[in-house]
């Protein structure tokens, strides 16, 4: 079993879709990512929080036995996302974006944490992520996510980023600003070019498409009947992802990629029938297992 290092947000969300409205619950790529992946493995958090959060969300994380020594509280506000779902529940509307404490946020990765194996950077600055990974001692396996307003805003620090890692984890939308090309098998060849061992291109109520070499693995979504909240589906598909590559010492091969991408959907498939972490929080190893088992059926 190996450990997990995330480095990503901590914050409020304030979040409004067809099912109902909701103000300042918690989100943060950091926080679906862990609450995920502590399914699987043990993890460590960098991020930086400010004086308005809460102790008990604090709490939420530490009973997962979460490792929240590199989360860093500072003078100031937490930063804050609002956003808007319509009737296309694949595409949230940005409302507002208060970054407060994260916009001048270094991350330190505490001693005690350079020796993760595995590391997730979550959607911030490239710069940031470069950051990380200098502080890293020879990780096994590391994945990144990312997001338009750095492809386009940063795209030679991110070209960097995706030089040293092995997995990318992209949206559709995402790949074609990154590579210029619309034709999604083409731009996963071209975005394996620019350095990852593989590509997984996340696709919301579609599913998935995991890219290694010159193959492609796909496969649809668990049918969610109401689909609540889909804020933190992506991050809560890599915290499965990881977790489930983590805790069995999973290489880059194939068949265990393709394992790790149906534990990530699974999982997603939770964090969308509820508001915020609320959906994935409750998830039990096995409710996530019966899941799986039902998944078979659907797909075979």
């Amino acid at each position: 079993m190996s450990s997990i290092l995330v480095v990503g947000s901590v914050g409020y969300d304030t979040i409004s879709t067809p099912k109902g409205h909701r103000t300042h619950i918690l989100g943060g790529s950091a926080n679906y990512f862990s609450i995920a992946a502590s399914l699987f493995t043990p993890v460590r958090v960098v991020g930086v929080v400010g004086e308005d959060y809460k102790p008990e969300h604090m709490r939420i994380l530490e009973q997962r036995k979460v490792d929240l020594r590199g989360l860093q509280q500072v003078k100031g506000r937490t930063f804050a996302w609002e956003g808007q779902y319509e009737n296309d529940m694949n595409e949230a509307k940005t409302l507002a974006t208060h970054l407060n404490v994260l916009e001048n946020f270094h991350p330190v990765i505490p001693k005690e944490y350079q020796d993760s194996e595995v590391v997730f950077l979550a959607n911030i600055d490239p710069t940031l992520q470069l950051q990380v990974l200098e502080q890293c001692v020879k990780p096994t396996l590391i994945a990144a996510d990312t997001m338009n307003y750095w492809i386009s805003s940063k795209k030679s620090e991110l070209l960097k980023v995706l030089k040293k890692i092995d997995v990318l984890l992209i949206n559709e939308a995402e790949l074609r600003e990154l590579t210029g090309s619309w034709n999604t098998i083409r731009a996963a060849k071209d975005v394996m070019q620019m350095g990852p061992k593989a590509v997984v291109i996340k696709r919301g109520e579609y599913g998935f498409i995991l890219f290694t070499d010159t193959r492609y693995f796909i496969l649809p979504a668990y049918p969610v009947e109401e689909v609540v909240d889909p804020t933190g589906a992506g991050d809560t598909f890599a915290g499965g992802f990881l977790g489930y590559l983590a805790k069995n010492n999973k290489a880059l091969n194939r068949e265990d990629l393709k394992q790790a991408c149906i534990y990530g959907c699974m999982l997603a498939s939770f964090t969308v029938q509820d508001f915020g972490v609320e959906g994935v929080l409750r998830v039990t190893q096995s409710e996530l297992e019966n899941r799986i088992q039902a998944y078979k059926h659907v797909i075979s």
